[in-house]
């Protein structure tokens, strides 16, 4: 019999349903449609309504994902949340998450990795599959990005979009599910994309609040050339672990941060188009969101079947590097 692996029983999605294009955009900052598209490949974004906590956006994609594998809130084990936008410091968005969809015998806790997030919360949670400790795992990656966006910095407010999705881990031995992952952190890009204050190094004050540093703070060149770099690298790496090459991906699901970097990604593990996934263009950067909501552009476009071999990877904020390698489940996703 196989070993007993996490797999992916099925996918909910959530976006905002406000629309934002690059043209609104243009009345808030001095930016315009053609440097956003020819630079970042974003045409539109979501954006919640203000004071949305991202609890609510995690809430609709775990129902959405429960409802398509038909189970109770309450058949839930754990529950484990991605996110660099926490409703509160504390407690931890994953409590109020349980709270609200009513998963009263689960526990869980978040996971802070910005846009890597989603993958160090997945790996986390199929290590309590593996080791069959838990049946059913939700793994949630949300964000409401617009919550830390200064929109007088017209280098990041174009970049990003809110958002999110939520995968149901349960036990299978047919060969299918999390079969390896690559993880990396270089803190020394700690530097390079932050969020200065309000945490214990610098609590909220007048000070800060008057210098504008509850915002995102990104230094785009340096976080650019990195993750051109090791997007590629990761991804290789956790193929070559496992024996293979390029030439055996079925698809490619990257974090959804900038066009380009998926691009160079793509040309170096020399991928085909229709063995990439991009949705950057309609959603833009959700940080933790990305990767489940481009799995769902790939379900969405039927691209995905039973046995296919996947890479995901990311790199994000710390800096931190993710990458995954997924044997496809063949589930029934209603």
């Amino acid at each position: 019999m196989s070993k007993t692996r996490a797999r992916i029983t099925s996918l909910g999605r959530y976006v905002p349903p406000r629309v934002v294009t690059n043209a609104e955009l243009e009345k808030l900052v001095n930016t315009n449609d053609e440097w956003i598209r020819t630079r970042t490949g974003i045409r539109q974004r979501h954006y919640a309504e203000p004071g949305t906590p991202t609890s609510e956006i995690a809430l609709h994609a775990c129902r959405d994902a429960l409802a398509k594998r038909g189970l109770g809130a309450d058949e839930i084990d754990l529950i484990i949340v991605a996110t660099v936008t926490p409703d509160m410091t504390f407690p931890a968005t994953a409590c109020l998450l349980q709270e609200k969809l009513g998963a009263s015998k689960a526990w869980g806790f978040d996971v802070s990795a910005a846009c890597s997030g989603f993958l160090y919360a997945l790996t986390t949670g199929a290590q309590f599959i593996e080791n069959g400790v838990h049946k059913k795992v939700l793994v949630v990656g949300a964000d409401v990005m617009t919550s830390i966006l200064d929109f007088q910095d017209r280098a990041t407010c174009v970049l990003f979009g809110d958002g999110g999705g939520a995968v149901l881990l349960e036990p299978g031995n047919d060969g299918t599910g999390v079969l390896d992952f690559s993880h990396e952190v270089d803190g020394t890009g700690a530097q390079f994309l932050y969020m200065e204050a309000g945490g214990s190094r610098r609590p909220a004050s007048h000070e800060t609040i008057d210098k504008r540093l509850h915002y995102v703070h990104q230094e785009g060149g340096q976080v650019f050339k990195f993750a051109v770099r090791k997007m590629a690298e990761v991804s290789l790496k956790v193929l070559e672990k496992n024996g293979l090459t390029g030439a055996d991906v079925d698809l490619f699901v990257a974090h959804q941060a900038n066009i380009r970097i998926i691009d160079a990604a793509q040309q170096r593990l020399g991928l085909p188009d229709d063995k990439v996934i991009k949705n950057i263009d309609r959603y833009g950067n959700t940080t933790a969101g990305t990767i489940p909501l481009a799995l769902g552009t790939a379900l969405d476009e039927g691209r995905l079947k039973a046995g296919d071999t996947l890479v995901l990877a990311s790199v994000g904020a710390g800096f931190t590097v993710g990458g995954v390698l997924l044997k496809w489940s063949g589930v029934n996703w209603g």
